[in-house]
């Protein structure tokens, strides 16, 4: 119960520092794609790190890369507290980006190997969710009060030091038998291309919304994180009630894309179609996870690609946006996110999975 709460708090935490310069990326940079940049380079960092990170927790284990992400995420929300020049900022973010792959790939592995994952996969995403929920919030509401754009960055900044200090308690995993990483990753990279794809276009169209909406609706920064920390709180309820059912991934991945499609264009006409997307991505996200569940011996492996490909999704799909919104129009940006998360629809079937490994272990060795 000891680890699953540090986990829980240590994910909230990084989770909501992530999210808090969101309203107030106007006052970092001026422009659309520049402040996307901004937003992007946190997924960038954390797509280059996450498959690395699985692997050495699989080498390792869990604990040592859930300490070091911690610290890496405390140390980059104070630079972005002091760093206001856009280079500086974008450099800091791609480093808490980093900090994140670390943490998320290795609690994430860890929730994956327990016997009763699918209940606690609901938890944690519920955690990870509210986390950018509060970031939100706070991150506007506290750069309104206090008449600065950091105020939110420096209050959860300091809250990851308490899981910081927490995981100096956890006792390490045992890490598992080493078997060639070329063959792991090339087992699941076939079996599972198709469930990346979804990762990558799903997760990815969610935060495109995201950081369209500070720029396209020219609302102030505390209404904003308002209206998007909706999206995560739709999030919250629906993983807290699909991880209780026995759902059939392919199905509930290939439905929710085709209603995905319709939420990005219903949020460029109102903004409750947050909630709708939000919504969602916790139906995607407890499926995907489901489904990748049967990777049961290499789930450090499993889930660093998983979060590998959805941050790649967060890094790339956002920079595009942010670049077809400016050049173009924001119509046709969210016309270009709609039909790229509808493409998820013919291909999820396509998925060929099974076990990475065929003399598997028992999840508990994992632990």
């Amino acid at each position: 119960m000891r680890e699953r709460l540090s986990i829980c708090l240590g994910i909230f935490s990084v989770m909501a520092l992530s999210n808090a310069i969101v309203p107030v990326l106007p006052a970092y940079a001026e422009g659309s794609a520049l402040q996307s940049a901004i937003y992007s380079a946190y997924f960038l960092g954390a797509f280059l790190m996450t498959l690395p990170a699985g692997l050495l927790s699989d080498r390792y284990g869990r604990v040592p890369v859930m300490r070091t992400g911690l610290l890496v995420t405390m140390v980059s929300g104070f630079f972005l507290t002091v760093f206001t020049v856009p280079a500086f900022v974008i450099a800091s973010r791609f480093l808490e980006g980093i900090g994140a792959g670390f943490f998320v790939a290795a609690s994430m592995a860890y929730v994956n190997s327990l016997p009763d994952h699918a209940k606690m996969s609901g938890y944690f995403m519920a955690t990870l969710n509210l986390g950018l929920v509060l970031g939100l919030v706070a991150g506007g509401v506290l750069a309104v009060q206090f008449h600065n754009p950091s105020a939110g960055i420096l209050f959860f900044a300091a809250i990851t030091i308490t899981p910081a200090v927490f995981s100096m308690y956890l006792t390490n995993s045992v890490p598992i038998p080493q078997l060639d990483p070329r063959r792991v990753l090339s087992t699941l990279l076939s079996d599972y291309r198709w469930l990346w794809f979804s990762s990558l276009v799903l997760i990815g169209s969610t935060g495109a919304v995201t950081a369209l909406y500070p720029a396209f609706s020219g609302l102030s920064p505390d209404i904003v994180g308002l209206w998007i920390s909706g999206m995560s709180i739709a999030t919250v309820v629906a993983v807290l009630i699909v991880s209780r059912f026995n759902l059939d991934p392919v199905p509930a991945i290939r439905n929710a894309a085709i209603l995905m499609a319709c939420g990005v264009m219903l949020s460029f006409f109102t903004p409750l179609g947050f909630l709708f997307i939000g919504a969602l991505a916790g139906v995607v996200m407890i499926a995907q996870m489901a489904f990748l569940a049967k990777a049961n011996d290499r789930q450090g492996a499993a889930m660093g690609l998983f979060s590998t490909t959805s941050y790649l999704g967060m890094s790339l799909l956002p920079f595009l946006a942010g670049v077809v919104a400016e050049s173009t129009s924001f119509f046709i940006a969210f016309c270009g996110l709609a039909c790229i998360a509808f493409s998820v629809v013919p291909t999820i079937g396509r998925c060929r999975c099974r076990n990475a490994n065929p003399e598997r272990t028992s999840a508990t060795e994992y632990q």
